[in-house]
């Protein structure tokens, strides 16, 4: 795994750990971070765009989009991970939840 995909798991794992702090825990995410990598995770849960996910629903709930996947997704140093389209989703989903303006 490279570097930047290692630092991108690490932090998919860290936002899993503050949500179950909260009382959420995500286990299916767990569950592809296990099997697929968070990279990969990241893409699959992306290749919908108008789909918005349970867990960023919950997060919302919670007032913690800041530790949804996809707010890690957008930050600067992650964005050569994915594609144009794939940061559109993200960029998105945020938005419609109110997070981003």
């Amino acid at each position: 795994m490279k570097k930047l995909e290692l630092q991108f798991q690490n932090e998919m794992l860290y936002t899993y750990r503050e949500a179950k702090k909260l009382g959420y825990k995500p286990g299916i995410f767990l569950d592809m971070i296990a099997t697929y990598g968070a990279v990969e995770t990241a893409k699959k849960l992306l290749a919908t765009e108008d789909y918005i996910q349970e867990g960023i629903k919950r997060l919302w709930e919670l007032k913690r989009l800041d530790l949804s996947m996809e707010a890690s997704v957008i930050k600067s140093e992650y964005k050569s991970l994915f594609t144009d389209k794939e940061l559109a989703t993200a960029h998105k989903r945020l938005k419609e939840l109110g997070y981003l303006k």
